[in-house]
């Protein structure tokens, strides 16, 4: 692990080890989960990490995302 500085806010401070002690963690472990959280999972672009959650119930539905993205034309 590398150590770093980081300055705070008193109220931020009490607020980030209230929430630590709350979950029963460290500070430095709440805010390594907090800075995981906001942090890309890979080199994809951020959109990329909600590929793939919607499901329209259509098996069909990948051979016509523009009616399912935009709506059917009428």
């Amino acid at each position: 692990m590398i150590r770093t500085q980081i300055s705070l806010t008193e109220q931020e401070y009490k607020a980030a080890k209230g929430e630590a002690r709350r979950l029963g963690i460290s500070l430095a472990e709440l805010l390594r989960r907090s800075l995981r959280g906001m942090l890309p999972v890979s080199d994809e672009p951020p959109w990329m990490r909600y590929a793939g959650m919607v499901e329209s119930g259509d098996p069909q539905s990948s051979q016509r995302i523009d009616d399912l993205v935009y709506g059917q034309k009428d």
